[in-house]
């Protein structure tokens, strides 16, 4: 068991995944910032409301009062999520992909996608897997 553990951690898979969680918790806080202290008030102005979670929807309940659901904060998840998702893709995803495609053309490195056998390929093998059975 303290075997697959270390080539579990060894693997360098471990490494990546804490590099991105310390990067991505960086940006979240920038991304954080930027969405609360920009995009956000902006929104509410369109609203007319001081912050995104004072924008609510008051629904009348069964018993005579109103039931608020916060709107505001549920838009201001999605757009945090989506700017972080943006920045993200456009700072890391994008940018390695192209390094990847560059060192990949430049050893001639191409990917072929393996030619798929026709239905009558597909035919003979089944036939021929039935014949070894039957035998």
């Amino acid at each position: 068991m303290i075997k697959g553990f270390k080539e579990f951690i060894v693997r360098g898979n471990v490494i990546d995944l804490a590099v991105a969680v310390v990067i991505g918790t960086a940006f979240t806080a920038i991304v954080t910032a930027i969405v609360n202290g920009l995009i956000n008030p902006l929104i509410a102005l369109v609203f007319q409301a001081d912050t995104l979670s004072d924008i609510v929807v008051a629904i009348p309940n069964v018993r005579g009062g109103t039931t608020d659901f916060g709107i505001g904060l549920i838009l201001a998840a999605v757009i945090n999520f989506l700017a972080v998702a943006v920045v993200v893709y456009f700072v890391f995803v994008h940018p390695m992909n192209v390094l990847k495609e560059r060192a990949a053309a430049k050893q001639g490195v191409t990917e072929e996608p393996e030619a798929l056998p026709s239905e009558a390929e597909l035919l003979v093998q089944i036939r021929d897997l039935l014949g070894k059975q039957k035998s």
